[in-house]
């Protein structure tokens, strides 16, 4: 059944190119990519710096997830009033205050509270980048846009990390968030840069601008009348409308977040209950990683050449299939290649969610119907793991992780009875 809406229609006679708008649109994002890449792996040490215990440190650093959780809506108000290149460069300023807060901390209240703000602003950004390019490229090119973009983000990630620890070595933790600020204040600058798509729509569509003319005065204010202002839906006409992909393919996408989220409990868990050390288990979640941003590019080719089933549906029944295949890894190597069997299936579902979720999106009201799907999408992330902890507890380890395997399946039915063919 064909759900998508409002594809947009690019005219033949302007052929677009990506590499036009790769800086100021990939750019802040491969630079917010630095900023989480750089803190992420601290957040918990400066915890117990300032007194945490465990449990208060690992609600610390949950506080990212939840803060974007609980400003996805904001964030889309924000995104329709202000425009994606405001929001993107407010989202930015936002974090460099968080970040200070930070580096101020004397208590572990005031660091949560300063994680929870980038966590806010991570939100923000991450919805008004999506908004952006959705709207900035054609249909023809969008997947190989959006999945281009969450591979750049996680090219960030990575290369924070290496980038922190070498300011780390003169300037202790700190130094982490140092970095974090100067990338986010790049960020900043460079999304500023952004073409305002608002202003321009406005100005191809004046009268004398080298837009459409209109006929008689008569005409342009019938057309104003019957022309609905853009982004003035509110969030609950959006949720009543299109409620329909909310329930099917926006149920399809928030399992595929809790698939994605259980990957980085699954693994280190399963690798220490067959004896694995750590140093092991890093290398071996390092090349899975590496498998994973190889891909984002050619899914995002398959996706705009095929059609997103080609992707969507053998990502998650080869997740499904290796999560499956998880409790019967006993060794090394049958570990290693599940690891990198389920590397694959996420690899090859780069940009799936912003994709199919850009393709539902209604342009008059874009940024709210992405923040609902954000916010749903957040919640299978935050869902997927703590399911698996509740039914480990309850059952066994290898249990969770088979039933949250199975969710793999349930996605790939839903995707191949609600995605178009092409």
């Amino acid at each position: 059944m064909y759900v998508f809406e409002n594809a947009p229609i690019v005219s033949a006679s302007a052929p677009f190119s990506l590499k036009k708008i790769a800086i100021p649109a990939y750019g802040p994002t491969l630079l917010f990519g630095i900023v989480e890449g750089a803190i992420y792996p601290v957040i918990a040490l400066s915890a117990r710096n300032l007194g945490a215990s465990i449990a208060e440190a690992g609600l610390i650093v949950a506080l990212t997830g939840i803060g974007s959780l609980l400003n996805n809506i904001p964030a889309s108000l924000l995104t329709a009033r202000f425009g994606e290149r405001l929001s993107m460069t407010g989202a930015a300023l936002f974090t460099i205050i968080a970040l200070m807060l930070c580096v101020s901390a004397s208590s572990p209240l005031m660091l949560g509270i300063g994680i929870f703000m980038i966590g806010m602003a991570q939100a923000v950004f991450l919805l008004a980048r999506q908004t952006y390019l959705t709207d900035a490229v054609p249909i023809s090119m969008r997947a190989r846009a959006l999945s281009t973009l969450g591979g750049v983000m996680r090219i960030g990630l990575f290369i924070g990390p290496f980038i922190s620890a070498a300011l780390m070595q003169v300037m202790g933790l700190d130094g982490a968030y140092w970095l974090a600020a100067i990338a986010a204040a790049a960020s900043g600058a460079l999304a500023f840069t952004l073409p305002d798509l608002e202003s321009r729509r406005n100005m191809q569509n004046a009268p004398g601008r080298g837009g459409p003319k209109a006929a008689n005065p008569a005409q342009v204010a019938e057309d104003a009348t019957a022309a609905p202002p853009p982004r003035r839906a509110s969030i609950a006409s959006v949720l009543r409308e299109h409620s329909r992909s909310f329930l099917t393919l926006g149920t399809g996408c928030l399992l595929v977040a809790a698939l994605r989220a259980c990957r980085q409990l699954v693994i280190p868990l399963w690798a220490a209950y067959i004896m694995l050390d750590a140093a092991t288990i890093s290398i071996v979640y390092g090349a899975m990683g590496a498998i994973d941003m190889l891909l984002f590019y050619p899914a995002g080719k398959i996706m705009d050449k095929y059609g997103r089933q080609w992707v969507a549906f053998p990502s998650m029944i080869i997740m499904g299939i290796s999560l499956l295949l998880m409790p019967m890894a006993q060794t090394l190597w049958t570990f290693a290649l599940v690891t990198m069997l389920l590397g694959l299936g996420n690899g090859i579902g780069s940009g799936l969610i912003m994709t199919v979720g850009a393709d539902c999106s209604p342009p008059n009201a874009r940024p709210q119907f992405l923040g609902l799907w954000r916010l749903m999408t957040d919640i299978g992330a935050c869902g997927g793991p703590l399911a698996v902890s509740a039914i480990a507890g309850a059952a066994s380890l290898a249990t969770g992780i088979t039933t949250i395997g199975a969710a793999g399946f349930v996605a790939a039915a839903i995707f191949w009875k609600w995605l178009p063919r092409r």
